[in-house]
This record gives C-alpha cells, sequence and structure tokens, in this order.
C-alpha cells in the first residue's frame, strides 16, 4: 500500500501548506510554481479538498492550544489591572478577556468536537453490526 505523500503528491502538498501561510491562492501557487488554474483545479479534486480540511483544522487545533498557554498570563493581567486603582488599562483588559473568552470557545469546540466523533464511532459501529 502508498503512502498519502505518494499518492497525493509532494506539489499538492505544497500547495496545501502554501494555502495555510500564504495571502492568497494566486500568492501561494506562485510560491510552488505552479499556475492559478492549476491550484483551482486542484482544489475541486476531493482528495485535495480532505487534506486541505485536515490541514486547516490541524492549524486551528495549534492556535487553540497557544491560546490554553495565553489563558493563564490573561488572568495575570486581569488580576494585576483589577489590584492596581491608578491604572486605566481598559486595552489591556479587552485584549486579556478576549484571550479568556476565545479559550473558553475553544473548549466548547474541543468538547463538540469528541462528542461528534464519539457518534461516528458509535454510528460505524452500528453499520458494522448490521452488516454481519
Amino acid at each position: 500500500m502508498s503512502g498519502h505523500g505518494e499518492k497525493f503528491g509532494r506539489k499538492r502538498e505544497a500547495a496545501v501548506a502554501a494555502l495555510l501561510t500564504q495571502r492568497t491562492a494566486e500568492d501561494a501557487a506562485r510560491s510552488i510554481g505552479i499556475g492559478p488554474a492549476t491550484l483551482r483545479r486542484w482544489q475541486k479534486e476531493p482528495e485535495f479538498e480532505a487534506a486541505y480540511r485536515v490541514a486547516k483544522i490541524t492549524a486551528y487545533r495549534q492556535t487553540i492550544g497557544r491560546m490554553h498557554q495565553l489563558s493563564g498570563a490573561a488572568v495575570s493581567t486581569l488580576g494585576k489591572v483589577m489590584l492596581d486603582p491608578t491604572t486605566p488599562p481598559a486595552t489591556k483588559v479587552r485584549a486579556a478577556d478576549s484571550i479568556l473568552n476565545h479559550t473558553a470557545k475553544a473548549i466548547e469546540i474541543e468538547d463538540i468536537d469528541a462528542r461528534l466523533r464519539e457518534l461516528e464511532t458509535a454510528t460505524e459501529a452500528n453499520k458494522d453490526g448490521r452488516r454481519r
């Protein structure tokens, strides 16, 4: 059985990465030495679309991890602001509050994702049970 990289192709893998790092699809195509029309055609292929979706989810999960790491600093900032009666750092408070809100939302999304995976697993198990 051939690996994903062999079947999918290195150029397509590079295109997925470029779409995540470049400002536009045209810039992504140019950065890996293909034409924009080629990239648009690849984006219509189910295998490319699936690989791009997985890459976006992976990048998003890494971002969530970074937010989790920053939430402690956000709490510290809020604490300092709340304890310092002379400094009106509204911008710091808004930033810290934003990190906390996004972290809470990320936890909710991860929970929903885990529940969805459990349901999908149970559904697949039920399908397999009926096939026998």
